[in-house]
């Protein structure tokens, strides 16, 4: 008689690290509230309902989370391919500044022409600023994370040399008037070049929106990112390319897979994801291109990718999460008096991520243990 295959749920709960993770830390942050002198309850329950109770703290929350979709896609796509690009950072300054160049140089350009236009110099811009590390990685072996770190810095200087050079009569200008200081910007981008904001969508449609939030139409870009990285991933010649040199390189040579070529490819799309930031931060927001909007994006993608487990749709669900988190620990803070720091509620954010790591290398090595028993 045929036997009957026992169920692993050591597979299941390795697939569930990422909710055991968000609940541990969620346990842990109630604590730390407590030892404050705040309700624990209170504090969560403040935090959730503003967030997601209504259509305005939705707004607020899918726009904090668009840029981390396209950020975190950024990290995970290339992981597939065994590459840690933490490059994001720099390959988001210059995709967002070719994208407001070309938004506010083209002025006479329809919206048609314009719109795509911007978002193919920001995917463009990040694509090439990944590349010299893809290249150095594939023909020398220079190690991506280094090379990417020293871009980062190059992409920030660089940038900011351009704006003020671009700005160097304005420059002049404040200072003259008595300005001691000035964040770096471009002129605004043209109207034609501006992504509509989802209030103009639903006012369209007669559906009551808060006219003052800033969620746009990005946020479906991001999604159809997320849904284009699965399809290349996972239904493409390209991305069996790319996961089997992920997995092994070595035996991905053997089998006539060129692992120089998909090294090169993998880290030119994942800056292409890190570019379309300026989708939200430039054709979406501010109108221009501003230093002061991409702090950190590129890092708090790295632990997006991490929470969403380097897949697209664990990419969308983390970057939201942390929408939340964003947008609730400041309502938090507002509601608490400032009893409860907003700095708090983002600690949470890293505890997320500590315990993914933690509690994914263990079911790893219970999976491992089980196997040897068996």
């Amino acid at each position: 008689m045929k036997s009957i295959k026992k169920f692993d749920y050591t597979i299941l709960l390795e697939k569930m690290t990422p909710l055991i993770a968000v609940i541990l830390a969620l346990l842990v942050g109630s604590v730390v509230i407590r030892l404050t002198g705040e309700d624990p309850i209170f504090v969560y329950k403040t935090l959730f309902s503003n967030a997601i109770g209504n259509r305005d703290g939705w707004g607020n929350v899918l726009f904090r989370a668009t840029p981390l979709i396209f950020t975190g896609l950024t990290v995970a796509f290339a992981f597939r391919c065994g590459l840690f690009n933490i490059g994001g950072e720099g390959q988001m300054y210059i995709g967002t500044f070719l994208a407001a160049w070309v938004g506010f140089t083209f002025i006479h350009l329809p919206a048609l022409i314009l719109i795509p236009l911007c978002v193919l110099a920001a995917a463009a811009g990040g694509a090439l600023w990944a590349t010299v590390p893809g290249i150095l990685k594939a023909k020398t072996g220079v190690h991506e994370v280094i090379v990417t770190i020293m871009m980062n810095w190059i992409a920030a200087s660089l940038t900011f040399y351009l704006v003020l050079l671009y700005k160097a009569s304005a420059t002049e200008a404040m200072k003259a008037a008595g300005v001691q200081q000035m964040i770096p910007h471009t002129d605004e981008i043209a109207e034609a070049a501006r992504l509509p904001r989802l209030y103009n969508i639903f006012k369209f449609l007669n559906i009551d929106f808060p006219a003052h939030n800033q969620v746009n139409v990005s946020f479906f870009i991001a999604i159809g990112v997320a849904i284009l990285a699965y399809y290349i991933l996972w239904k493409t010649k390209l991305g069996y390319e790319i996961r089997a040199v992920g997995y092994n390189a070595i035996a991905a040579e053997y089998g006539g897979i060129s692992v120089a070529r998909n090294i090169i490819l993998a880290m030119m799309i994942s800056g292409a994801f890190a570019g379309l930031v300026g989708t939200n931060e430039v054709m979406g927001f501010k109108y221009r291109w501003r230093q002061e909007l991409f702090t950190n994006l590129g890092f708090n993608g790295i632990a997006v990718a991490l929470l969403g487990k380097n897949h697209p749709l664990g990419v969308v669900l983390a970057a939201i999460l942390f929408g939340i988190l964003n947008y609730g620990g400041a309502l938090v803070n507002i509601y608490t008096e400032g009893r409860v720091p907003r700095e708090l509620i983002m600690v949470l954010q890293a505890i997320i991520v500590i315990f993914v790591i933690i509690s994914d290398e263990l079911f790893k090595r219970l999976i491992r243990q089980r196997r040897k028993i068996a």
